[in-house]
């Protein structure tokens, strides 16, 4: 058993937690920083990831190992034989994740195609009202259907990671998990660069900046919209099934709008919209703010005029209203597509020029 520093634990949680928020996140920067859909049910999404790791991966264990018994009702023997077959099995563990985020990604892409039929007719407050409503109804629903995941009791899930549990002590399976998550949410963070760089970047700006205009050029707004809610229920779908891997448990009833939607959106007013280095920091900033609330909230209990559960809400809230006051654009503005300059066009005009005059002469 190898006995880590508590600060080094605590450190890379906290890595974890940001990794999970920033591909929330930028899932949101994608459908609203840089598309113009406002997405008041993200936590749908990331339900979705998080419903599918509690529901799947287990019973197609359970199947491939001959295990028998109800997943629901008998869930606690049945996690912990598989886990006890993932401790030698290497390739397994690694499948089981494969297979969960594949899953997660598959299933988030299929829901959000599902929901982009509304989406790409309503705007505005329609919209995010629609979209916070199935978000509820999803996670209601869930929570009182148990065969899924358990409804209010939850699920315990197949630990991916148990091998390094086994060999060398829970504390080294939270290192590697964190890096595992860490290296996912980079190449989330590069994928989103890549696609705001590119000319489809600029094609969703300017659907987000005039939908009419666009159109106009030719570019159809309706199929637009419904990729990038296919893509980014798909992101979050996986930033759902990382989240329940890394806890190992799953309750439908903790994929609330709070944690999961107004703490995003949060995030993305605080870093600053259509920029993804601007939604790092914001993570960045806000985990580490929450989770030193956390730690020491309890010391401010006698000197706070209000419960001290309420600090989180009421600090945060405070931020956003500062920020949207006094920097609207958040810590880093979006910044301006670039184009050809005024000069370097007159270049090229004038050398296409001479090269005409050079052929007919």
């Amino acid at each position: 058993m190898i006995l880590l520093p508590p600060l080094l634990l605590f450190i890379m949680d906290t890595i974890a937690m940001i990794a999970i928020y920033l591909i929330t996140t930028l899932s949101l920067n994608i459908q609203y920083g840089y598309t113009g859909i406002a997405d008041f049910g993200k936590s749908a999404g990331v339900a979705v990831g998080a419903y599918v790791v509690g529901a799947i991966p287990g019973r197609v264990l359970m199947a491939f190992l001959a295990i028998e018994g109800d997943y629901i009702k008998d869930n606690t023997p049945i996690v912990s034989a598989i886990n006890s077959v993932l401790s030698v099995d290497v390739a397994l563990a690694i499948g089981t994740l494969m297979l969960g985020l594949a899953l997660a990604a598959g299933l988030g892409a299929l829901f959000g195609y599902v929901a982009s039929y509304p989406v790409a007719r309503l705007k505005g407050e329609y919209l995010a009202i629609f979209m916070l409503a199935i978000s509820e109804a999803m996670r209601y629903i869930f929570n009182y259907y148990t065969p899924v995941v358990g409804g209010p009791y939850g699920v315990t899930v197949p630990d991916p990671f148990k091998f390094i549990t086994s060999a060398y002590g829970g504390q080294l399976r939270l290192i590697f998990a964190s890096v595992v998550i860490l290296i996912i949410s980079i190449g989330m963070f590069y994928y989103a660069e890549r696609l705001a760089r590119s000319p489809l970047g600029r094609t969703l700006r300017a659907i987000r900046d005039c939908d009419v205009a666009a159109e106009v050029l030719g570019k159809d707004v309706a199929s637009y919209r419904m990729k990038i809610m296919v893509l980014s229920s798909a992101m979050a779908a996986i930033a759902g099934a990382l989240y329940a891997f890394y806890t190992l448990y799953v309750a439908a009833i903790a994929y609330d709008r709070v944690t999961w939607t107004f703490w995003p959106w949060t995030i993305l007013i605080l870093g600053g919209m259509a920029n993804n280095v601007g939604v790092v920091i914001g993570t960045i900033l806000f985990v580490v703010v929450t989770r030193l609330i956390i730690i020491f909230k309890r010391s401010l209990e006698p000197i706070l005029p209000f419960d001290v559960i309420w600090l989180e809400y009421i600090l945060f809230g405070l931020m956003l209203i500062l920020v949207l006051m006094f920097r609207p654009e958040g810590i880093l503005p979006e910044k301006p597509t670039k184009t050809i300059e005024f000069e370097k066009i007159k270049e090229r005009r004038a050398r296409k020029g001479r090269s005409h005059g050079k052929a007919s002469s």
